[in-house]
């Protein structure tokens, strides 16, 4: 591990024991609690430079490896990955900790995971930061329209239908090689994902390329977002989000997990789907939405509806930015949520 490393940046880990697994936590601080969750393929190291500005601001901030990363435990099935498993693993988090309710802040996965806590979970969460991922009722986020229009251009209208199973929905849409449904057909993903885990992060943690604006241009394997499993680029497009340390911290992390814990997040979508179908979508806790301009999936268009589902609901855009928020534009990402905290749930 790079001197640089992780117990350099970040609080010291500590173990938890929570919903039937060993969950690896850093904390620190003191005030109202806000829990940092990453997204896919990232770690709680993808939030290294929010920790001592929320600290500083006044509050308690408590970072874990979610379940399948890092250095915390990843059970072998599939279906230890489902979006129940996954939020009773906060609460059991929450309760270790002796916390009653906190502010769940997430990027990516971890914003799927932060906007499912308040309707399962309401009791225990005060309010939501989205980074970068909109709430979409019933896990239709792949099927929102400014992502199927850009990769069938020329086909009929297309409507989500909230009482069919998405993944079934996206086998219409998209080709077989778009990475969610890459992930649901066997392991070429995870195998190939694992040959080089190092050339896997850098490849995905990419900035300054092609804005959202031109997604609808690019050839067809861009537009169905077939990312993994392929050959990487030559030369990568834009530039790195990550020196060559950081990179190094993450790969070792990977290199340790392999990527099919991470995966089998996704192989969950039809399961969680399943369960939430009669679940109310609405959530009435306060709630702070943060898009970056400039990320291809997760388009600031796309909280655009959100209004009607988020009741209390405040929206920014970071300028100038890709999909990698917390890392890419983090004095930006930190003056929003401090701003937001400190009006909401002032530390006192």
């Amino acid at each position: 591990m790079p001197a640089f490393g992780q117990a350099a940046v970040m609080p010291p880990v500590r173990f938890i024991e929570t919903n039937g697994i060993r969950m690896a936590v850093h904390e620190a601080g003191s005030g109202p609690a806000v829990v940092l969750l990453h997204g896919f393929p990232g770690l709680a190291f993808t939030w290294r430079h929010q920790v001592p500005a929320l600290v500083a601001a006044g509050y308690r901030v408590i970072v874990p490896d979610l379940r399948g990363y890092g250095l915390t435990d990843a059970p072998p099935r599939v279906e230890d990955y489902d979006i129940a498993h996954l939020t009773g693993d906060l609460v059991g988090l929450l309760d270790a900790l002796g916390i009653e309710r906190a502010v769940f802040m997430g990027h990516d996965w971890g914003g799927l995971l932060a906007w499912q806590m308040p309707l399962l979970h309401e009791e225990r969460v005060m309010g939501v930061i989205g980074v970068n991922t909109p709430f979409i009722p019933h896990w239709m986020l792949w099927l929102h329209p400014d992502l199927v229009d850009a990769a069938r251009p020329a086909g009929p209208t297309f409507v989500a239908n909230p009482r069919v199973d998405p993944i079934t929905q996206m086998r219409n849409v998209y080709s077989p090689d778009m990475y969610v449904l890459l992930f649901q057909d066997g392991k070429v993903a995870d195998r190939a994902m694992d040959r080089d885990p190092r050339g896997t992060i850098r490849n995905a943690y990419r900035k300054d390329h092609m804005p959202s604006a031109e997604w609808g241009s690019m050839p067809a394997e861009v537009a169905n977002m077939a990312y993994y499993g392929k050959p990487f680029p030559t030369p990568l497009p834009g530039r790195d989000v990550l020196n060559a340390d950081e990179l190094d911290f993450y790969a070792q992390r990977f290199e340790r997990t392999g990527f099919t814990p991470a995966i089998n997040w996704y192989r969950n979508l039809s399961r969680n789907w399943k369960a939430g179908l009669d679940l109310d979508q609405t959530i009435r806790v306060p709630s702070m939405m943060v898009s970056g301009e400039h990320d291809v999936v997760l388009r600031p268009s796309m909280a655009e509806g959100m209004g009607a589902y988020v009741k209390d609901l405040e929206r920014h855009v970071v300028p100038d930015c890709w999909h990698w928020t917390p890392e890419e534009r983090p004095e930006q990402l930190n003056r929003l949520a401090i701003s937001w905290l400190r009006r909401r749930f002032s530390p006192g």
